[in-house]
């Protein structure tokens, strides 16, 4: 039981820092930032950074299923949180190649050296503060 409940808080603060991290992007980029963006940007991270302890795949390829993975995250909290609950978080109607102004594929490109960062990142945090061994990174099949 011990060892569940410390597993469940190791797994919350990198949920937490997750979020933390995003926004702090998002604070730099635009200037500020909104709370459901925390919880977008914890998911993913969370998600994304987690890729390499699931799968056995190369960062480039952990890199590409993470902007995909952030993309549909990002348009279904897009419909809920700008569409259905009216609060105008974001807007990509002006950008181009956006699918009704939730996503659109610049942000997309974005994501993918995001999604990088976020597997480090992650993998640096879980080393730092829980002593987890870091992984061996492959960046193609070999």
């Amino acid at each position: 039981m011990k060892a569940k409940l410390y597993h469940l808080w190791q797994e919350s603060v990198i949920f937490y820092l997750g979020g933390m991290f995003y926004c702090g992007v998002e604070l730099l980029w635009r200037g500020w930032t909104h709370g459901s963006m925390f919880l977008l940007g914890a998911l993913c991270f969370y998600l994304v950074g987690g890729l390499n302890r699931r799968f056995q795949m190369p960062v480039l390829a952990q890199m590409l299923l993470g902007a995909v993975i952030v993309t549909f995250f990002e348009f279904w909290t897009g419909m809920l949180v700008n569409r259905m609950w009216n609060m105008h978080v974001w807007d990509y109607s002006a950008v181009p190649m956006n699918l009704m102004g939730q996503i659109c594929v610049p942000f997309t490109l974005l994501w993918f050296p995001l999604s990088g960062i976020a597997v480090f990142c992650e993998d640096g945090l879980r080393h730092l503060l829980f002593h987890e061994k870091m992984p061996q990174y492959r960046w193609v099949i070999s």
